[in-house]
Parts: structure tokens; C-alpha cells; sequence
């Protein structure tokens, strides 16, 4: 499990797949000026544009937009990340490294994850068995998901 642990690190949304997801966004209906510049970019485009044409893209769809940086965005971040794993995308496993790597034990909400990321790092020597780390990682992101999403006043993301 060490091994195909290392090789999974690469980010959740690569800017491209941003651009995708315009693209589908379009395909089901959702139509701003916005949301058409973002998907015509090319993946070349895509890397430098991205952080410019997605703020206005979202402002236009009326969501809320929190900095990655802040703690609302950190979490809002975790709870997606816990449906995904719920919604079969990740492995238990796949959920606690990524929370572990990303906010260590720094952010309160996803605490207990790192301490199962922890937990699988020990039955790597030996200690307990996957399934019983499965079932609490399992019980965790369910816990996640369900929390109410807090509404936030609107964030300027115009620059």
C-alpha cells in the first residue's frame, strides 16, 4: 500500500479540468459570457488563464467563491473531497493522504482524518487490520458531508 500511496499525489482539479468542466457546464445548459471564455481555452492556455477567467466565470453563476487560502475554502475543499470519496472517486485511504498532505493537523475539521492517515501508516508495520481504518475513514467523511454548508457573504474574486 506505501508504493501506491506515493504515486497518487497529483492535485484534484488540474486547470485543465476546470476548463472541462466549463465545457460541461455549457453542454447542460449553463450559458454566461464568463463561462464561454473560460472553456475555449487550450490545455496551454489553460495553465496561465485559468486564475484570471474563473472568478468572473462564477461571480456570473451566483456562487460563492471562498480563498483557497482561507479557512472556509480549506474546508469546503475537505467536505468535497470527503463526497468524492463517498461517491466512490477515492479510496479511504486516498481521502486521508490527501487531507493529511494538504492541511496536516492544522485544520480542525479534518483532524481526525489525519490521525487515521496516521493510522494507516502503522499497518504499514503490522499494527490493526484495513478494514477497521476503512470503516472510521467511511464514518468520517460521512460526517463531513452531512455538516451544513454555512452561507458566507459574497466574496469579491474580480481582483
Amino acid at each position: 500500500m506505501g508504493e501506491h500511496r506515493r504515486c497518487c499525489t497529483r492535485p484534484l482539479n488540474s486547470n485543465s479540468e476546470v476548463v472541462h468542466a466549463a465545457c460541461d457546464a455549457l453542454v447542460a445548459g449553463l450559458d454566461t459570457p464568463g463561462l464561454r471564455v473560460l472553456a475555449a481555452c487550450t490545455r496551454a492556455e489553460a495553465d496561465y488563464d485559468v486564475h484570471d477567467l474563473l472568478p468572473p466565470a462564477v461571480a456570473e453563476l451566483g456562487l460563492t467563491v471562498h480563498p483557497v487560502a482561507s479557512e472556509a475554502g480549506q474546508e469546503a475543499a475537505a467536505r468535497a473531497l470527503a463526497r468524492r470519496m463517498l461517491a466512490g472517486g477515492l479510496k479511504p485511504w486516498e481521502l486521508t493522504f490527501r487531507i493529511h498532505q494538504r492541511y496536516g493537523h492544522e485544520l480542525p475539521l479534518t483532524e481526525r482524518l489525519a490521525e487515521l492517515d496516521d493510522e494507516y501508516a502503522m499497518l504499514e508495520c503490522g499494527d490493526g487490520t484495513v478494514d477497521q481504518v476503512d470503516a472510521a475513514v467511511t464514518a468520517e467523511a460521512r460526517r463531513l458531508a452531512a455538516q451544513p454548508r454555512v452561507p458566507t457573504e459574497p466574496t469579491d474574486v474580480s481582483g
